[in-house]
């Protein structure tokens, strides 16, 4: 169940420097304190800032100027009206990697899927308005009801990861593979099953439901490569390489058997006996904010913070979860500290927001990011109270804007492939 959010009054302005004890006035780029509307289109400042924009990047239309030239002050009133006013007709959804300004009206802060979850609790809701990225939003949309609406405040909040693997490059794989693997014996098992994890569009989630796979989360991805492995020879794993390679490592999987495939090279640049070869077919994409972390800021810590206790997430490099005292999901981050009965010093390998928000939370621990060079994740840091506030008002006024829509002939093929990843059990 997801986290209900209480109170979090520190901004990530105030809070960007507050807990960097390795190196305290370092940003990866000094237009994050820019407002996201006079940033330039793409993923923007940030993480992925220098991560390929697809074409056909979603782009957020303008919106009435007096959103962008209210104070802060002004725009919490009138989120904080338009809520009252709403009441139980909307929710509102924070991701753990929302800045602090946006994820203090959340009714639910939580990972995306647990987010798209608890909007079910909510029976009276008409909108679920997602502060997160677009992907999640299409995730609220696949689980929800026809007669709710999903709004994204922001359309440009987009996720490098996600895009990293698109429809055609991941169809033109399958084939590929299919083709390889079309002449093997007959064991009662599929030559692969496909398993996205929950980084990636509608499109790719209906893709693996219409082709015998599931989705997976970062607390679960053990659980599903099991049931993954029990009706399939291999696993071709997207688009998150690192997590797809941490898991499958612990579970005893070769590092030999995970070649990597890369989109738009014949068999992904491996030959064909390699391919024969492999248990999990790792796709070659990351995420931009946690692909940063590295084995010597551990080793740093550990010299300057003796007895820290570090936990990165599974998305980060194989080399820092290897260098870690733990690995796991920010939910998994969130209780593990949560438990620590004696006070402890925390070195922590996942977004800024994240880190910081359970600092203040847990005042009694010493708890800072991992990563010298302050860089949040690009495209969350997209949602602004400017947006919220907007988004809210027009619903006030009987209009929905920025509804985020998953096409019909996916809704049916994304559901199924969730659902077998809630019906995989440990």
């Amino acid at each position: 169940m997801s986290t209900q959010l209480t109170d979090n009054s520190q901004s990530v302005a105030q809070n960007i420097t507050r807990l960097n004890l390795l190196a305290p006035d370092s940003t990866c780029s000094t237009d994050l304190a820019a407002n996201p509307w006079d940033t330039p289109a793409g993923y923007g400042p940030g993480a992925s800032q220098e991560d390929r924009v697809p074409a056909g990047y979603p782009v957020q239309g303008s919106i009435p100027e007096e959103y962008l030239k209210a104070s802060d002050e002004d725009l919490d009133a009138r989120i904080l009206a338009a809520k009252e006013t709403l009441g139980e007709k909307a929710v509102i959804l924070g991701h753990f990697y929302q800045r602090d300004e946006v994820v203090k009206y959340a009714d639910f802060v939580g990972d995306s899927f647990q987010l798209a979850n608890a909007a079910l609790t909510r029976d009276k809701a008409e909108a679920i308005v997602f502060c997160g990225v677009h992907f999640m939003a299409e995730t609220a949309d696949i689980l929800s009801r026809d007669d709710q609406s999903v709004i994204l405040p922001n359309l440009a909040a987009g996720c490098s990861m996600a895009d990293m693997a698109d429809g055609p490059s991941v169809q033109a794989c399958w084939d590929e593979l299919t083709a390889l693997y079309a002449d093997e014996a007959d064991d009662g098992r599929m030559p692969v099953i496909p398993v996205t994890y929950m980084n990636c569009s509608a499109e790719l989630k209906a893709f693996v439901g219409r082709n015998g796979g599931l989705v997976c989360t970062s607390s679960n991805a053990a659980t599903v490569l099991e049931w993954a492995f029990e009706r399939g020879r291999r696993v071709l794993f997207f688009p998150d390489q690192h997590l797809g390679r941490n898991t499958a490592k612990a579970m005893g999987v070769p590092l030999e058997h995970m070649p990597m495939w890369t989109p738009r090279k014949s068999l992904g640049g491996n030959d064909e006996q390699t391919m024969k070869d492999a248990k999990v077919i790792l796709w070659h994409g990351f995420c931009s904010v946690h692909k940063r972390f590295a084995p010597a800021q551990i080793t740093k810590a550990r010299e300057e913070f003796p007895g820290v206790k570090v936990i990165v997430h599974p998305e980060c490099p194989m080399e820092v979860v290897d260098a870690a005292d733990a690995a796991g999901s920010t939910d998994f981050i969130q209780k593990a500290i949560a438990a620590a009965t004696e006070p402890t010093t925390f070195a922590i390998g996942t977004e800024i927001n994240m880190v910081n928000r359970l600092a203040a939370q847990y005042p009694q621990h010493t708890i800072f990011c991992l990563d010298p060079v302050i860089c949040p994740c690009s495209t969350m840091y997209r949602i602004h109270p400017g947006y919220l506030a907007w988004v809210l008002e027009e619903l006030v006024a009987g209009r929905v804007v920025n509804q985020i829509t998953v096409p019909k002939e996916q809704q049916g093929d994304a559901k199924t492939a969730l659902e077998r990843m809630l019906a995989a059990k440990p």
